[in-house]
């Protein structure tokens, strides 16, 4: 099914009839994540984590009634994360471009198929069918997305939770450089507070949900620099919008 959508900023992603359906189902309470926009790896990776942590995030959000969408990939990290949430009944859609399902990395067992003409209306619309942003471990594409999301929010384009889920050190040196690029006064500290860190399928839906309360390692990594300048304030414009206060890792 080829699904026409413009490129632009993603939206809170009520009135999708997908994402009411879910609701209607699960009885999701108003602000509740009712569909979950999942990056990751179509590799499987060398250790057994990223896979393992893929299989039980779909089951739970299979069993909680949360819509997963993704970029509708049968193998790798990809794979697990579909695999195992359509094993427990539940909702999967994934969004592909015409090209790469002609090259056959689409499944078509999905519950929802969505074919889009380009890589950029992709992930438009991954965006906009989302109520949160979670990323699993994944190569270039993976961080692109997360990237991109991040940015959109420190633009006030949205302001939906982002969240990395991993339990074995994979993010760690990403978590070490939005350090190192906040300590150079490229990143403002409440910017660096956009992207929360979690080490549990638990915790990462709970942070997903933007409940402040959310456990997890809150902490960055290293704390601001006391030897570096203080940031200048940033000009007047969409470039100081505030984003979500999602917050990094703790050590341990």
């Amino acid at each position: 099914m080829s699904v026409p959508h413009s490129a632009g900023p993603p939206h809170d992603g009520r009135g999708d009839p997908g994402t009411e359906r879910t609701a209607r189902k699960t009885g999701a309470r108003p602000g509740a994540v009712r569909t979950l926009c999942v990056f990751c790896g179509a590799s499987p990776g060398v250790r057994p984590g990223p896979v393992r942590l893929a299989s039980e995030l779909g089951r739970a959000c299979a069993r909680q009634g949360i819509r997963i969408v993704y970029g509708a990939g049968g193998v790798g990290v990809m794979g697990a994360l579909s695999d195992a949430a359509l094993a427990e009944g539940g909702e999967v859609v994934g969004v592909i471009p015409q090209e790469l399902m002609d090259r056959e990395f689409g499944r078509k067992d999905l519950t929802e198929l969505r074919i889009v003409e380009s890589m950029h209306q992709r992930k438009a619309l991954m965006h906009t069918l989302g109520d949160a942003f979670l990323a699993l471990p994944g190569g270039y594409g993976t961080l692109e997305e997360l990237f991109e999301a991040a940015a959109w929010a420190q633009l006030g384009m949205h302001a939906k939770p982002l969240v990395l889920l991993d339990d074995d050190g994979f993010f760690e040196p990403l978590a070490r450089m939005l350090d190192h690029a906040r300590d150079e006064g490229f990143v403002s500290p409440a910017e660096r507070l956009l992207v929360r860190r979690t080490r549990t399928v638990e915790e990462a839906l709970h942070a997903a949900s933007g409940d402040p309360t959310a456990q997890g390692r809150t902490a960055s990594t290293n704390p601001p620099s006391q030897a570096a300048p203080p940031t200048p304030s940033a000009p007047a414009g969409p470039s100081a919008a505030a984003g979500p206060s999602v917050l990094a890792p703790e050590q341990g």
